[in-house]
Parts: C-alpha cells; sequence; structure tokens
C-alpha cells in the first residue's frame, strides 16, 4: 500500500520500521520541527526523523497542517491511506478525508478508555491490570474515531510507563502491519466506540509529582510507576526535594509517610507500605536506598513529606 506516516516521538519508530519491513511504499513522512533540548538548547531532529533519513525516506516538517501547503504535498503524493502514530497534531478535514483509506491512528490504550495524550502513564497510576493497542479510523474528534482492530495486554506489578511503552510501541508495530493487510482485504468491520464509556488521559506535568502518603501503597506504588521516567514521583526529606523512582510493595501499618524499617527502607502509607528501592536527594547522585541510607541515615519513625 502506498503510505504517508506521520510520528514523531520514539514510540512511533516501532511501527515505521514495521511498515518498511512488511514491503509498504512510504511516500514521505511528517513529523514535528526540530526543537531544543537539553540544557544547551540544542537543536534536536524527532526521532522519528532520525529514523526515516536514515532509511532514506523524504522528511516533511510544517509548523501547521491548516495553511493549506500540508495538502499540496499530500495530494501530490496520493496516499492510499495515511498512518498516525504519536504525531502531536490535530489533522484538518480535507487530510482526513483524502485518502481512499482514510487516516488510520494507532492508539496506547483499550478505546474508548484513556482517549487523550498520556494513555500509557494514566493506565499504570490508575493501577489498571491491562491496557493495550487500539487502531482506529480518525475523525475530527481527539481518539473518537471507529475502532477497527484491538488488541490487550497485561501491566504487571513491577512495569512502569517507560517499559509499557516498549511494549506498547512494538505491538503497535505489529498491529498496523496486520490491520492494512485486513483493510486491503476488506476484513475489518469499524466499531463506534461507546461514549459514555470513555474516559481521559490528559498530559501530564510536574504538578502531579507529590506522592500523597495518606493513599494506599498500591495507589502510591502506581503513580511511582507511572511517572517514571517523567516527571518522577517526588516527596522531601529534611525540607529537600527527594525523587523517588522506584519502590515495591512492602508490609507493616504506622502515621503515613512515617519510616517504619531501613533494612529495607518502608514508608507506611494510609493503607499499608512501600518499599522505597532506588531515589534521589535534591543536589545529589541517583542511588539506591542502601547506598542512600548509608550517607542518610533515618530514624524509624522519621517521616518523608514534611
Amino acid at each position: 500500500m502506498k503510505l504517508i506516516f506521520m510520528g514523531t516521538p520514539d514510540f512511533s519508530v516501532p511501527c515505521l520500521n514495521s511498515l518498511i519491513d512488511a514491503g509498504h511504499e512510504v511516500l514521505a513522512v511528517f513529523t514535528q520541527p526540530d526543537k531544543p533540548r537539553g540544557r544547551k538548547q540544542e537543536l534536536t531532529p524527532p526521532e522519528v526523523k532520525v529514523c526515516a533519513l536514515q532509511l532514506g525516506l523524504t522528511v516533511y516538517q510544517p509548523k501547521t497542517l491548516r495553511d493549506g501547503e500540508a495538502m499540496k504535498i499530500i495530494s501530490a503524493l496520493h496516499p492510499d491511506c495515511i498512518v498516525v502514530v504519536a504525531y502531536g497534531k490535530i489533522l484538518p478535514k480535507e487530510i482526513l478525508d483524502y485518502p481512499k483509506h482514510g487516516c488510520i491512528n494507532i492508539h496506547a490504550s483499550l478505546l474508548p478508555k484513556y482517549r487523550g495524550s498520556a494513555p500509557i502513564q494514566w493506565s499504570v497510576i490508575n493501577g489498571e491490570n491491562e491496557t493495550g493497542v487500539t487502531i482506529m479510523q480518525m475523525d475530527e474528534g481527539i481518539d473518537t474515531g471507529d475502532m477497527l482492530y484491538q488488541k490487550a495486554i497485561p501491566i504487571m506489578i513491577d512495569d512502569t510507563a517507560e517499559s509499557m511503552f516498549e511494549k506498547l510501541s512494538v505491538l503497535g508495530g505489529e498491529m498496523i502491519v496486520e490491520a492494512l493487510d485486513m483493510i486491503e482485504q476488506g476484513g475489518l468491520t469499524a466499531i463506534k466506540q461507546n461514549d459514555e464509556l470513555s474516559s481521559h488521559a490528559p498530559m501530564l506535568d510536574k504538578s502531579i509529582s507529590e506522592i500523597d502518603w495518606s493513599k494506599s501503597a498500591a495507589e502510591v506504588h502506581n503513580l511511582v510507576r507511572g511517572l517514571y521516567s517523567w516527571p518522577i514521583a517526588q516527596t522531601s526529606l529534611h525540607g529537600k526535594k527527594l525523587k523517588i523512582y522506584r519502590t515495591s510493595l512492602g508490609r507493616g501499618n504506622g502515621e503515613p509517610g512515617s519510616v517504619l524499617n531501613t533494612a529495607p527502607m518502608t514508608i507506611a502509607c494510609g493503607e499499608g507500605a512501600v518499599v522505597i528501592e532506588e531515589l534521589q536527594l535534591e543536589g545529589k547522585k541517583r542511588m539506591d536506598a542502601k547506598a542512600f541510607l548509608i550517607g542518610h541515615p533515618l530514624k524509624i519513625n522519621e517521616k518523608l513529606g514534611e
């Protein structure tokens, strides 16, 4: 099939590679403009652009899709389908309606649950037992189009948002190839989403990073997992910010936020306790809890978050 691919972050890369490996003709790749990153604010290309150039594909990076220029490029290429994976721009109706098979989106949730920009993180934060990938026919709404193909995978107790990103990006790459084959053969039936069952997965920001120790151990553990590897859950110790990178469920009860044990480093929650396994105190290096306690010994009943 003749395709245009639209995607930006590393999550999109396995999907692009899968399309090429399956023999589809990728006429062009659309991705976001290069952006400054890091302390030096060096202009850095999106991961999809890097991959596309390595594959010898033509890359377009329009600032907008609404000035008519993108539509001129697309109509000149005349794709059978446009495949969209975490592109980061809303497609106008004229683009959505142009290809023979429309625009197909690879969304990392079991729609209609978790519509929005951070479905993977919120599925972990909310303690879901499973998530998955939905291949959907795009419409003018945000993740509201008809569902074409869906697969679920489990979220294990030690999975993080980062590990689920990796699993779902690979799954999405496999599924889009299968879906396009079925579309060509007329073997997919579009299913409308039930809006009453929908939920929203808004973009993450640092405002949700603060750990509320009055919540249950499961909720605290899920927050830590869901915010890894950005923006990272945090609390405080002796007036300094304390980032928490990795936890597990522990045993014990006590005043929320209080130290129950130091071997392992066990902190009481509103219900149950968590074991802190990896952390970073403000101004210090990231380290495992055992190494941290050598330089920062804690007393039983001492409290975090105050």
